[in-house]
């Protein structure tokens, strides 16, 4: 790694009242995706590491505002590392190496083993990091860690399904923060690789999961690792806010993949099922939010899984 340039600096925001957040910098040119974060326990004594990834287009700092994983981490000597994969839905070739390169650096920076991480993602953050998990699973002698865990947080897991949604949301045209968003993705998406229907190939390579199995079974590289999804199964506020039935939420997707894991006899896939929990910093209301997962909780299944 030593061909990077590497800047290390505290952020002068501090997230409790001994951790603080480091930002290492692996390319000064990209600004989304060329760093990561780093909350490190006391006295530099790592036991695991947790890397979380934020939404679409977010950035690695809007992680810590919304979420407490890091905090409850810090008290159980967990490294949580947050990375950002900027405007990406799937996990895209350049931002997979990207990744792949933080990664490698967390392991040699902080001296941590390649078996000792968890991964988890909110919305497109956790689409990215269960297909990043699966590869890890897949040819483990191409990637540098071999994940024992992966979460997602109200996570569009089957793009396929996803751009279903996305054309019957266009077509309804009821809410208008759900067609901009619908209108919006989908012409990224085609923009770079087409419609996902008649370019089944190209999609699958980056997708996690797929409701249609024809269009891949990616999901069979999950069969002996913790997977936990997470939702806030508010169907009531969808249908008020945003005109959107249960068939199209991502917990659908989910909850399939969940099934399909525990038929494969993953005894350890869980689907997290939660109502009313889903809140934004600034207090808005809103099911698809880091808030739907306890952090408490989830840092002793992390804990648990790092034991084993």
């Amino acid at each position: 790694m030593k061909h990077f340039s590497i800047l290390l600096f505290f952020l002068i925001c501090k997230i409790g009242s001994s951790q603080s957040v480091e930002k290492i910098v692996l390319d000064e040119e990209d600004k989304t995706s060329g760093y990561y974060l780093a909350v490190v326990p006391a006295e530099n004594k790592i036991e695991g590491v947790l890397v979380l990834l934020p939404g679409f287009g977010q950035q690695a700092e809007t992680i810590f505002p919304e979420t407490k994983l890091h905090k409850e981490a810090f008290k159980n000597n967990i490294l949580t590392i947050g990375f950002a994969a900027g405007s990406r839905l799937l996990l895209e070739q350049e931002i997979q190496e990207k990744f792949t390169k933080v990664l490698q650096d967390v392991i040699e920076r902080f001296s941590v083993d390649k078996g000792r991480f968890v991964i988890g993602g909110f919305s497109a953050g956790g689409t990215i990091a269960l297909r990043y998990t699966e590869l890890c699973l897949e040819s483990p002698e191409n990637y540098p860690i071999v994940p024992k865990g992966v979460f997602v947080v109200d996570s569009p897991i089957d793009v396929f399904r996803l751009w279903e949604g996305f054309e019957e949301t266009i077509k309804n045209d009821k809410s208008e923060i759900a067609v901009q968003e619908a209108k919006y993705i989908t012409e990224l998406l085609t923009g770079k690789y087409g419609i996902p229907a008649e370019n089944v190939s190209t999609y699958s390579k980056m997708n996690p999961f797929s409701m249609n199995r024809e269009y891949g079974e990616n999901e069979v590289y999950l069969k002996n690792i913790a997977v936990r999804t997470y939702h806030d199964v508010d169907i009531s506020w969808r249908l008020q806010n945003r005109y959107q039935s249960a068939k199209n939420q991502n917990f659908m997707a989910t909850s399939e993949l969940i099934n399909r894991l525990l038929i494969l006899g993953n005894e350890r896939a869980q689907f997290i099922q939660t109502l009313g929990t889903g809140y934004r910093s600034d207090g808005q209301r809103h099911p698809h939010s880091w808030s739907i997962v306890d952090e408490v909780e989830c840092i002793e299944w992390v804990k648990n899984i790092l034991s084993k």
